[in-house]
């Protein structure tokens, strides 16, 4: 009898054991990161890290590079390097061949009409009353990571999207973001689209009040250090640079207020557009509650100033090199208030860039380097002139879009052989000074081009949204500007296609790794850490090594 009773009661105590450990897995959920912040510095050249470093502080670039996961030999798996490829392929994990974002616009090759990558005509903006706000990501052909982590968590994660730039703040986002937010330059406000939500939420209605872009071009752009400490830098206003609006040189002190309206199209030239981001950042931070539960969020951030900069000024100018100072500054601060408000082990942060930049070519050439530019206007009037002599076909040849020759299609006629215009073309356009290249998209497997330059060919070609003819120029060659100042972007060359990426935070050793990576394997990667789907197009691969 004592036996039966006792083994009654050790019956019930393995029941309750079994069932207080139910209780305690339910206690101690899967181990992630309460929140995934990714940065994007647009046009940010893999050097500039290292550049600039000796006189960054202990908590921006420098604390990134001492505590984080370093991957010094990061690159774009595809061509053209373009703003909406490389935030496309960051957060999709797979290139435009797949994701469909062949370029910041295309030619939709059904249509014959241009396209932009993020506009929609179908949604109405908010928070403003201009064509800025009508965007969406429905050009975007598959999932993101946002989207996953929506998927995963039954749609509790948070995921949010910001940026100067629409591109910049929508394609990261996705389809199923909470929001995406980018600037209006016609009010200087932050906006969005009714795709996303019919009304501004309180919080980003109160951070507009503030004017903050009103006070930054009140103020003016001088240097943060004495200008003679810029030893890293080509003398202010010299010939690369362009200048302002109303600004007779491109030289310090930079004034943007006089006495007409605020030039808000201005700010985004300036290292105050990222630092205005990292604020709305903050703000969105705190009033939407990201990384303070145990669904973890995302948000994705991209830095727009950097960019404009650099089209503007140039890789080796003063400018450049304050405005990367200052984001130092903007980054230590933004990690600070992430420590303070997550909890420095409760987070998961990278950075990267879209894309890199080229020095000016006049530039190279001056210094004796590869370098210089082809007259895309003059070179489509040269090949119209030709055709319409020869064939009897007026503007056969459209502008020059995405390094890529586009036809247009209603000047064919019947009975002209496609396949032979085409070659003709090639046969002009390879003896123009600096050309190295022109590749038949439609048949690329037969093209005779190195590796890895012929495969970053094919990724780039997605058939509907490409063109006919994909020209790739010398080393330093591009497309000849108005004005010839600044950086160009769009190469296969290491100046365009190898950017910084360093993760640090959960999940995430100290260390450096000097294998190549692709811009790819960042989706997987924080997929692999967030124990989520990888995104539905993803050809990417988890760089282990970055795991603790």
């Amino acid at each position: 009898m004592l036996n039966l009773k006792a083994h009654k009661y050790f019956f019930v105590f393995l029941l309750a054991l079994s069932f207080m450990n139910e209780i305690v897995k339910a206690q101690h959920p899967l181990a992630r990161p309460k929140l995934v912040v990714g940065l994007v510095v647009d046009q940010m050249r893999w050097d500039y890290l290292y550049r600039f470093a000796d006189r960054f502080g202990k908590g921006g670039f420098r604390r990134l590079l001492q505590n984080g996961f370093v991957c010094q030999n990061a690159t774009l798996d595809y061509i053209p390097a373009f703003t909406a490829c490389g935030h496309a392929s960051i957060y999709t994990g797979t290139f435009p061949a797949i994701h469909g974002i062949t370029g910041n616009e295309w030619i939709v090759q059904e249509t014959g009409i241009q396209q932009y990558c993020v506009s929609d005509s179908t949604v109405n903006p908010v928070g403003s009353v201009s064509k800025a706000g009508l965007m969406s990501p429905r050009n975007l052909l598959v999932t993101t990571l946002g989207d996953e982590l929506k998927l995963a968590t039954n749609f509790r994660a948070k995921v949010i999207g910001i940026a100067i730039k629409d591109r910049g703040a929508i394609l990261p986002a996705g389809h199923a973001a909470d929001a995406a937010y980018w600037f209006d330059e016609s009010t200087g406000d932050w906006i969005t689209s009714s795709y996303y939500r019919s009304s501004l939420p309180g919080w980003a209605i109160d951070f507009n009040r503030l004017k903050m872009a009103d006070r930054f071009l009140q103020q003016g752009w001088d240097t943060r250090y004495p200008i003679q400490s810029y030893t890293q830098s080509t003398i202010d206003g010299n010939s690369y640079e362009g200048a302002y609006q109303n600004e007779e040189k491109p030289v310090f002190p930079h004034r943007f207020i006089g006495n007409g309206a605020i030039p808000y199209p201005l700010f985004k030239s300036t290292p105050f557009a990222n630092t205005l981001t990292f604020e709305f950042a903050k703000a969105a931070l705190k009033a939407e509650s990201l990384g303070q539960d145990q669904i973890p969020d995302l948000l994705a951030i991209s830095l727009s100033g950097t960019d404009y900069i650099g089209h503007q000024f140039g890789p080796n100018s003063i400018e450049i090199e304050d405005a990367y100072l200052r984001l130092d500054h903007d980054l230590e601060d933004f990690l600070n208030y992430l420590d303070q408000t997550v909890g420095a082990e409760n987070y998961t942060f990278f950075l990267t860039a879209d894309h890199g930049g080229a020095h000016n070519p006049t530039f190279l050439k001056d210094h004796q380097l590869p370098g210089g530019y082809w007259d895309a206007k003059a070179l489509q009037l040269q090949l119209n002139n030709y055709f319409e002599s020869k064939y009897g076909i007026k503007d056969l040849v459209r502008p020059f879009l995405n390094y890529q020759l586009q036809f247009n299609d209603r000047a064919l006629k019947k009975g002209i052989d496609l396949d032979e215009i085409k070659k003709e073309c090639i046969n002009m356009i390879i003896k123009e000074p600096g050309m190295a290249n022109v590749i038949d998209l439609a048949q690329l497997q037969q093209a005779t081009l190195p590796e890895p330059l012929k495969t970053k060919a094919i990724n780039g070609y997605y058939a509907k949204r490409s063109g006919m003819l994909q020209l790739i120029p010398e080393s330093g060659w591009f497309q000849r500007s108005t004005d010839q100042t600044g950086s160009i972007h769009g190469a296969w060359n290491a100046y365009d296609s190898h950017i910084p990426l360093i993760f640090m935070g959960w999940g995430i050793k100290k260390g450096t790794l000097n294998k190549t990576v692709a811009i790819c394997d960042i989706a997987p990667t924080i997929a692999a850490l967030l124990h989520i789907q990888v995104p539905s197009g993803n050809i990417g691969h988890v760089i282990v090594e970055s795991r603790k």
